[in-house]
């Protein structure tokens, strides 16, 4: 702040001054870009004023598969002179580029299924997803299967590890919200299902292996409120054909009936019998 109280910006905060003679350069800024044909440097843009005798010349870039790009010539003088120097030159983005997707590691861009024979996928040792195998595995069930058999492994989930597979299980096409679960009767639950085998530890209480071989989640991890149409349950009553027009006997009532005899036959001389006529 000043004597006079008016706040003093610094010298570097003030904007540059656009100096004319390198504004002027554009020829001089054209020819400096030499890695391209000249067909691929279009028309001159803008020049931006980045300090005291130095100036950017952007021009539009031509390259194929590089739409919305620019080439950005720096140039240069020395006081009291009107001879200009190139300083630099940069192909640029332009605010409507075409640019590339971030750049992210290679252990965030993988998917499931990208893990191939033969390929290996360290395990970073700070993964949160597990912790050291004698912290154990945070889960009553297995540290006490593991105590008694006396089975030890390096690491071991973590409860991070844990919540973060059920989460992407239960979210999954093994879940509750998968098209084949909704479509199914509300009934065929796998929890409920014959062929549905329970997890061990805390994850028995959500999920299990479906070992239906009929089923589209054979071999797989499915949560108990999945379901689908090849539920042990699902039983299909077999239907009894029925006639239209049934026949029907009513023996409740006997109508005599007279029964005639051939002339001359040992039948014609005995009384005639009456039959019963229903």
């Amino acid at each position: 702040m000043g004597n006079n109280g008016r706040v003093t910006r610094p010298a570097s905060a003030r904007a540059a001054r656009l100096d004319q003679v390198c504004a002027a350069a554009v020829e001089v800024a054209r020819a400096g870009i030499t890695e391209v044909d000249p067909a691929d440097i279009g028309d001159h843009l803008q020049a931006v004023a980045e300090g005291d005798r130095l100036v950017t010349h952007y021009f539009e870039c031509r390259l194929t598969g590089y739409c919305g790009w620019r080439w950005g010539v720096t140039v240069t003088r020395v006081p009291r002179s009107r001879n200009v120097t190139i300083c630099e030159t940069v192909l640029l983005p332009g605010p409507d580029a075409l640019l590339a997707p971030g750049w992210l590691p290679w252990q965030e861009r993988l998917q499931p299924g990208d893990l191939g024979p033969g390929d290996l996928l360290p395990t970073p040792p700070d993964d949160e997803r597990l912790q050291p195998g004698y912290l154990l595995s945070d889960d009553p069930a297995v540290e006490e299967t593991a105590w008694e058999l006396g089975l030890g492994r390096p690491r071991v989930m973590s409860r991070e590890g844990r919540a973060e597979a059920a989460q992407r299980w239960y979210d999954g096409d093994h879940g509750p919200s998968a098209p084949i679960s909704t479509a199914a009767p509300a009934a065929a639950r796998c929890g409920t299902c014959g062929f549905y085998l329970p997890l061990a530890g805390t994850m028995r209480l959500c999920f299990g292996v479906c070992g239906n071989f009929y089923a589209p989640d054979d071999g797989r991890v499915v949560s108990a409120d999945h379901g689908c149409g090849a539920h042990s349950e699902t039983l299909v009553e077999a239907e009894t054909a029925v006639d239209e027009m049934p026949t029907v006997y009513d023996d409740s009532a006997v109508e005599p009936v007279s029964v005639s005899r051939a002339p001359g036959s040992i039948e014609a001389s005995e009384p005639a019998e009456p039959y019963g006529h229903s």
